[in-house]
């Protein structure tokens, strides 16, 4: 009878298993870059905390603001059959930047009390407003001789009419009826109401001297002036004349 092979030596003939997968390389991490919404560093203007006024950094740059009000005021023309009607125009344009400017300005002064005197609402008018508008206060603010229902808030560096050249076919208009639109804004949110008018007047010898020439603009000093004629209504008047009895 054949003999037996040995069992023992079988395994040596067989192929070699290959080592499992997990020994030659390592399990497969996997490492997920979330994203979460946050954000940006930069302040956007609507991230502004209303009861700060930002300072220098609030301010808008002048060649902006001449570009976009030349750009309104080209609009108007274009749609005003005459010199009041662009005149009206400009200031219903500025009589809605009135009533925000004066919620505005009174949120950031944190006034609790709204003021029901004449007297102190031009004031206000004339220090406050047009601090937060112009970055400097009204250079007079005075009464008509002849009527004591207008009053007049006059500016020599009126900054809307700058950069604006009226042609001699529209020479009595005045480029800053949008700022007696807004003028006429606050009164009115304010609970007095007026008509509110610009007039371009020149300026007399001796009657305005500043070295260095505009402060605004650096140019020379202008040869008018902007005179905003405020005339309140008749109710107005008798209620201011009731608080003083």
């Amino acid at each position: 009878p054949a003999s037996r092979t040995n069992n023992t030596n079988t395994n040596l003939h067989q192929p070699k298993r290959n080592p499992p997968l997990l020994d030659l390389y390592p399990p497969l991490t996997f490492a997920y870059n979330v994203q979460t919404m946050s954000r940006p560093t930069s302040t956007n203007i609507l991230d502004r905390n209303l009861g700060r006024s930002g300072g220098r950094s609030g301010d808008v740059s002048l060649s902006a603001f001449a570009y976009i009000y030349s750009e309104l005021v080209q609009y108007h023309q274009g749609r005003a059959a005459s010199i009041s009607e662009l005149e009206r125009r400009l200031e219903s344009a500025g009589y809605g930047v009135g009533l925000k400017v004066l919620e505005m300005t009174a949120y950031r002064a944190k006034e609790t009390k709204r003021e029901t005197r004449l007297m102190s609402i031009l004031h206000f008018v004339s220090s406050s407003v047009w601090k937060s508008l112009f970055g400097k206060a009204a250079d007079s603010l005075e009464r008509s001789i002849d009527h004591t229902d207008e009053f007049m808030i006059i500016d020599y560096e009126p900054i809307a009419s700058t950069f604006v050249s009226v042609p001699q076919d529209l020479g009595s208009l005045s480029a800053d009826a949008y700022v007696s639109g807004i003028i006429a804004g606050v009164l009115d949110g304010a609970g007095f109401s007026a008509r509110v008018t610009a007039h371009s007047v020149k300026v007399e010898e001796g009657e305005y001297t500043k070295q260095g020439g505009n402060t605004m603009t650096g140019m020379l000093p202008r040869k008018d002036k902007a005179v905003f004629l405020v005339k309140f209504s008749p109710e107005v008047l008798s209620r201011d004349a009731a608080l003083e009895r």
